[in-house]
């Protein structure tokens, strides 16, 4: 991570829109358990959620810790998310003659569920408030760096202590920017299996067209089951089915993982990232997407291979590019500017709060425009190490060094509570595939010298004087790590063993560490040490003019949304709040049943055993955003009635601003699961225990 993406402070950075003490009447936040917009709900709809309501539904609630949430819905440990979401570990399940992806799964009985490779779920368990320990850490007269140091000594100590005493994984979660600290308590599960998944042709029906878009027909939904000790888990809190779903206008939540949203952040930190990190992000994205395409014109393997990356990077370049039309609309842009102005002139108005917080502001406004003018080839230079086995070396190389040091003085990422889910990523038993690497690797090296100049340093430690296509070749062809049993053997060797290993991508990294070790210390001194203490008084001064009467931005923790299942205005006419079967079929006639639009042959062979009346999918005005993927839609009473899978494309600016009026939330609708379980894939078993028959 460069200084430019530290100052950030997230994967998307936009909009800062400040909410006033009234009540939200829209229908928007991502609020946490801690505080639930308990007035909000009693206000607009009536409705009171009890401490046993939202402990149950935060117990019911998963995190895929790749990326992405579920929920359990039954008492045998099974757990629904997205397709999409479960991609990742179908694509490492799958080879050349079983392809899981293309053909789908279901396992009738216990004993044929497929263990996944490399994945972890998470269910909160615990939240405790550490702020003012944290916060006590930093003492009067401390340096920024020093007062930095001192903030990760004592996060890094609470987790260890709270991990000791109960066994779980415990997490501190920076909410409000700073504002806030919470320790985050998890129950780890390690041993999950894949049960259903459909076919990806109709997981994701009408391809990257009809992505982040309404009406939509996805059947996109995958069911995994949680392992302990070889046996399913007893889930004693899960959603109980409710297949007639949601009626329309009626109240419904989303609990699920959204990842990032900077609606919090500063004015000049959006207009960073609108002159100049959306502009690379976007770059650097578009040319993976042509290495990727060239790639699968190899053959049928090649594509198989490139589908789950092709996938990620077009969602990707599509959510991003409507995020960056966001920051590019000048009416948006002023109503932030306005919304910030105001802010800044409370806090100025009162001379104590202007003493405490006053000078935020200026110190990142200052910040940036030093990052503006530095801002260049150096960005480009981490493009060199776009390789699977430069990040594998990497962590194996930082490894040997961090883990001889006492925990506390130890880099984020490698202290001892961490170091399970690090090993976990690192022996994964996942295929690496050399072919695919080099190509990404050799355009992306390119890539970094056209921007960034041959000479770099880093840059130049990859090429030794080679072209970007040689250096990829000769590196990816020599290397080992692509063996789960050889890095495992350099993790347990420790230093020794990285210092004797004639890899090329731990060669290289023994070359570049200290250069790179220099870069991250410069980081944390004179870009993270300042903008940390900065967005802390931000926060503060929001509380005092404010009050705790918002919500945090979304930091890939579990969060509450509510809303109505509701339509919208869309192109002149209205959007429905609900779609159904029979418009699955006409849109797949309509495009002549070709490329995206062709359903699997099941769905024409059975289409006279359907009810072409049961509804598709849906919309809500539940505030979500990327990482919300697979969540549960429930009901008033903890029922399930949906699965979350996308929002449409007025939802793109969300990471910036909640706009009711066209903002929706799209999801399956639970009869179409239970439809297609029972009358398409011949899953009735799977039918009869989420709706517990």
């Amino acid at each position: 991570m460069n200084a430019f993406q530290l100052i950030r402070r997230g994967t998307m950075v936009l909009l800062a829109l400040f909410i006033a003490t009234t009540a939200l009447w829209a229908d928007e936040g991502m609020w946490t358990f801690d505080n639930p917009p308990i007035k909000q709900l009693k206000e607009k709809y009536n409705f009171t959620p009890t401490q046993e309501w939202l402990d149950h539904v935060r117990l019911a609630s998963v995190r895929f810790n790749d990326g992405g949430s579920g929920s359990f819905v039954s008492p045998n440990g099974l757990v629904m998310t997205n397709h999409h979401v479960a991609r990742g570990q179908l694509q490492k399940m799958s080879t050349a003659e079983k392809n899981y992806l293309a053909e789908g799964f279901y396992a009738a009985t216990n004993d044929q569920e497929v263990k996944c490779p490399d994945l972890e779920l998470n269910v909160l368990v615990d939240m405790v408030n550490v702020t003012d320990r944290v916060m006590a850490a930093v003492k009067p007269g401390m340096k920024p760096a020093e007062a930095l140091n001192a903030r990760k000594e004592v996060r890094a100590t609470i987790e260890k202590e709270y991990s000791d005493k109960t066994g779980n994984q415990c997490d501190i979660v920076s909410l409000y920017n700073g504002g806030e600290y919470w320790l985050y308590q998890y129950k780890r599960y390690t041993d999950i299996r894949i049960v259903m998944a459909p076919e990806y042709t109709i997981a994701f029906w009408g391809g990257d067209d009809d992505n982040f878009t309404y009406p939509r027909y996805d059947l996109d939904m995958t069911f995994v089951r949680v392992y302990e000790n070889d046996q399913p888990i007893n889930s004693a809190h899960y959603f109980k089915w409710n297949a007639k779903g949601a009626a329309n206008n009626e109240l419904v939540f989303v609990s699920g993982h959204p990842g990032n949203t900077s609606r919090l952040d500063t004015y000049a930190q959006m207009e960073i990232s609108r002159d100049l990190q959306y502009p690379l992000t976007l770059g650097m994205i578009q040319k993976r997407l042509d290495v990727l395409y060239d790639y699968s014109k190899r053959g049928p393997e090649q594509s198989r291979r490139a589908l789950s990356q092709i996938f990620g990077l077009e969602n990707g370049k599509k959510a991003i590019t409507g995020q960056y039309q966001g920051l590019l609309d000048a009416k948006l842009m002023a109503k932030a500017k306005a919304s910030e102005t105001e802010f800044r002139a409370k806090v100025d108005a009162n001379p104590e709060w202007k003493k405490a917080y006053g000078d935020a502001w200026k110190t990142i406004e200052k910040l940036i425009a030093k990052q503006r003018k530095e801002f260049g080839g150096r960005n480009y230079a981490g493009l060199a190490l776009s390789s699977q086995f430069a990040r594998s070396a990497r962590t194996l190389v930082y490894c040997a060094s961090e883990i001889k040091k006492p925990d506390l003085e130890r880099l984020d990422g490698f202290h001892d509570v961490q170091l399970e889910r690090l090993k976990m990523r690192l022996f994964s038993p996942a295929p690496v595939y050399k072919d695919l690497d080099e190509a990404t690797f050799a355009a992306m090296l390119q890539w970094a010298v056209e921007k960034a100049g041959a000479e770099e340093p880093i840059i130049k430690a990859v090429l030794k004087g080679r072209t970007p296509a040689q250096a990829a070749k000769e590196m990816v062809e020599a290397t080992t790590l692509d063996k789960p049993e050889v890095r495992k053997a350099l993790f347990e060797g420790g230093a020794e063993a990285i210092a004797k290993s004639d890899d090329p991508f731990i060669a290289l990294y023994r070359e570049i560490e200290p250069e790179l070790r220099k870069r991250e210390e410069q980081q944390r001194k004179e870009v993270e040490s300042v903008i940390t203490p900065a967005a802390e008084k931000i926060a503060n001064a929001r509380f005092a003019v404010y009050g705790k009467t918002m919500y945090p931005d979304a930091t890939f923790t579990l969060r509450l949304s509510y809303g109505a299942v509701k339509g919208y205005p869309m192109n002149g006419t209205k959007a429905p709040y609900k779609t159904t079967l029979y418009g699955l079929y006409d849109r797949s006639l309509g495009f002549d049943q070709e490329g995206a639009y062709a359903l699997p042959q099941r769905f024409w062979d059975r289409q006279k055993d359907l009810d072409l009346s049961t509804p598709a999918n849906f919309v809500s005005t539940c505030d979500i955003i990327g990482g919300n993927s697979g969540s549960p839609v429930i009901n008033q009473n903890a029922e399930l009635v949906g699965l979350v899978f996308d929002g449409n494309i007025e939802s793109l600016v969300g990471d910036s601003v909640y706009d009711e009026t066209a903002n929706r939330c799209v999801s399956v609708h639970s009869a179409f699961i239970i439809e297609s379980l029972r009358k398409l894939y011949d899953a009735a078993k799977l039918a009869d225990e989420i709706e517990g028959k």
